[in-house]
């Protein structure tokens, strides 16, 4: 079973709406167990998705050691294609200029494969941050929701604790 945190998250406040409201308060009783249990899948979803970061990453640098390899590769045909210019003495000059050229055109297309890799892989990862701090900003507001009446009734105790000055 494959589910997102964002699945999950949907799955606590539904728990939270689903739960029976505590009369004269805030609180909302819930299915303690269920509530638990989407923790754990949560605690299990979450790694998932830093996974799917690495492997994020990890394609990114398998299209860069490709881009490079073949950069490597135009760049040794152009190199032999000069030596091979060279060899002719009447077009030396030329050649020259040739292998130059074909050098300067294939480092520049290994810098564009390697861009187009970066920008694809700061897409990803940018996707990924974003819907991260997504999760994590409902995963705080579900517990400062049911944190809150906790808080309140802390405070209820302390309040009629401390007005108690007959004893």
């Amino acid at each position: 079973m494959n589910v997102d945190a964002a699945q999950l998250i949907d799955r606590l406040e539904a728990l939270v709406a689903a739960g029976r409201r505590v009369p004269l308060s805030a609180m909302v009783m819930i299915d303690e167990q269920a509530f638990l249990d989407v923790i754990d899948q949560l605690r299990v979803a979450v790694p998932e998705e830093v996974k799917q970061a690495r492997r994020v990453t990890q394609e990114r640098d398998r299209v860069i050691s490709h881009a490079q390899a073949e950069a490597d590769k135009i760049i040794k045909a152009a190199e032999l294609q000069a030596a091979r210019m060279l060899e002719e003495s009447e077009l030396l000059r030329a050649a020259q200029e040739r292998a130059e050229a074909i050098v300067a055109e294939a480092e520049a297309r290994a810098n564009e494969l390697r861009q187009g890799a970066d920008n694809y892989v700061l897409d990803a990862l940018t996707g990924l941050d974003d819907e991260l701090s997504r999760l994590l900003a409902q995963i705080r507001r579900g517990r400062a929701m049911l944190e809150r009446p906790r808080d309140a009734i802390q405070s209820g105790r302390l309040d009629d604790g401390a007005g108690d000055t007959s004893s």
